[in-house]
């Protein structure tokens, strides 16, 4: 039954993933654990599950032309060296306290989406699609937001879209579906170095990060149809009500 529900796992999290921009680690991290997977393996094992179906997912939005290959190319840059320093840092941190981080993390960036949305305009704003509100001092916010993203994923075992999706919204003032678009294309390429990592300290369950991928892959692309076709007012509602619910459910039963 545990296999199982991994697979039910991959399911809910890729469609989840595609959707939100997000690979879906942070959520399938504290489902597994509800399953009675040992902690590490709670933790790690979503990190290589992840890829495939969020590389699918960021390939719909890249062919509707969501990507802003800067923000891509400098999380990636700085991203990767923070997630390696993240990774190693786990071996000096519990299970537990990580899986309440995690919680608490996807319930306050759900409550920030429900209480202050910024999407009012409707989707295909010219000045949004133009990138054209891009705040002062730009470059030195997505590098804080890199690095800070990348340091916490490491530890958390994520690829990081969880939080790169909301901080692109908020941080960088991006319209919410480019925001999941660039965070799909990060989140696949920072999810590689914490696999390497996790793999050597032997935390991943390769048996249960197949379960979780064959599960996600086919669901990741469909959350990213659904989303492209959504208008963003509606679907930024949507995604802070999903993830204050997932982050107040995670909190309780962890």
């Amino acid at each position: 039954m545990q296999h199982i529900g991994a697979f039910v796992v991959g399911i809910v999290i890729g469609f989840l993933g595609g959707l939100f921009g997000k690979g879906g680690s942070a959520i399938a991290t504290p489902l597994l654990s509800l399953l009675g997977f040992p902690g590490f393996i709670a933790v790690a094992s979503p990190l290589p599950a992840t890829i495939p179906g969020t590389l699918i997912a960021s390939a719909e939005y890249w062919q509707s032309r969501m990507l802003d290959w800067g923000i891509v190319w400098w999380s990636v840059g700085v991203g990767i060296p923070a997630t390696i320093l993240g990774s190693v840092l786990t071996k000096y941190t519990g299970a537990r306290p990580l899986l309440i981080v995690t919680g608490l993390l996807v319930l306050g960036f759900g409550l920030a989406f429900l209480l202050s949305p910024r999407e009012k305009r409707s989707a295909g704003s010219s000045l949004d699609q133009l990138g054209e509100n891009q705040p002062a001092y730009w470059h030195l916010r997505l590098i804080l937001i890199a690095t800070g993203v990348g340091i916490i994923s490491g530890l958390l075992a994520n690829a990081g879209g969880f939080l790169l999706a909301p901080a692109y919204a908020r941080f960088l003032r991006q319209p919410i579906k480019k925001s999941f678009a660039c965070s799909l294309a990060v989140s696949a390429v920072l999810a590689l170095p914490g696999t390497v990592v996790h793999a050597y300290l032997g935390h991943i369950s390769w048996t249960v990060a197949g379960l979780v991928a064959l599960g996600s892959v086919p669901f990741s692309f469909l959350g990213a149809r659904v989303a492209i076709r959504t208008k963003a007012s509606r679907l930024e509602r949507l995604y802070g009500f999903v993830l204050t619910a997932l982050g107040v459910f995670f909190l309780f039963h962890i």
